[in-house]
């Protein structure tokens, strides 16, 4: 099963930003990984590891903001669909311009 943890959390002051900072480590170091901004994932195997990990978030939930967590199974998970926009890009890929001397 897969843990998701959404969170919008303020970064107005200095230490809102310190604990934004802060719980994204933590989740970062308990083997959360993000898959879009404010949204991370973790791989659990058993429903114990997964009220370890749901209490973890609890524990280091900074004191403003908005953090939820959905626990899906790896089949729901893996019914995702990735929506992608278009891929627009700075750098000139073509010999268009080449000069060769």
């Amino acid at each position: 099963m897969r843990l998701l943890v959404f969170f919008d959390l303020p970064t107005e002051t200095n230490e809102d930003k310190r604990h934004y900072r802060q719980f994204r480590r933590c989740l970062i170091k308990n083997g959360f990984m993000m898959l879009q901004e404010s949204v991370y994932c973790r791989m659990l195997i058993t429903p114990t590891a997964e009220r370890a990990a749901m209490e973890t978030v609890r524990r280091n939930k900074p004191p403003a903001g908005v953090v939820q967590m959905l626990s899906v199974t790896e089949k729901q998970f893996s019914k995702m669909e990735y929506l992608i926009g278009e891929y627009h890009s700075e750098l000139i890929d073509s010999d268009e311009r080449l000069v060769i001397l």
